[in-house]
């Protein structure tokens, strides 16, 4: 089991992905600013971080700098849309484009990352 951030700028998919990974044993955290990303890697290791697809490249990249910042070992998921271009975090650990053909796909991917 991880202790996985959850960000995004939707709340509604930011839910939806928590009930996903919390359903495979993930303990999960959500974060739908820079300042609520700061509080919880203040009061929290975790281990892996979900980048959501819909957040801007700056802020994608401000949450990937205070992420590893708090978290030395915590690896990045970034979701995004159709197509390489979209990706953001050159540096990321894993990237999923989404909508995924298969929900369960960010469950996988993030159990991967935290076995790793």
């Amino acid at each position: 089991m991880a202790l996985v951030l959850c960000t995004g700028s939707d709340e509604s998919l930011m839910q939806t992905r928590k009930l996903i990974l919390e359903n495979e044993g993930h303990q999960v955290v959500l974060a739908k600013s820079l300042v609520a990303v700061e509080n919880a890697c203040a009061e929290n290791d975790f281990h892996v971080v979900v980048l959501g697809q819909a957040l801007v490249a700056p802020e994608k990249r401000r949450i990937v700098d205070v992420v590893k910042r708090a978290c030395r070992s915590v690896k990045i998921l970034e979701l995004h849309g159709p197509g390489k271009e979209s990706k953001v975090i050159a540096d990321a650990d894993d990237w999923l484009e989404v909508p995924a053909q298969v929900p369960q796909e960010l469950a996988t991917r993030v159990t991967a990352l935290a076995t790793k």
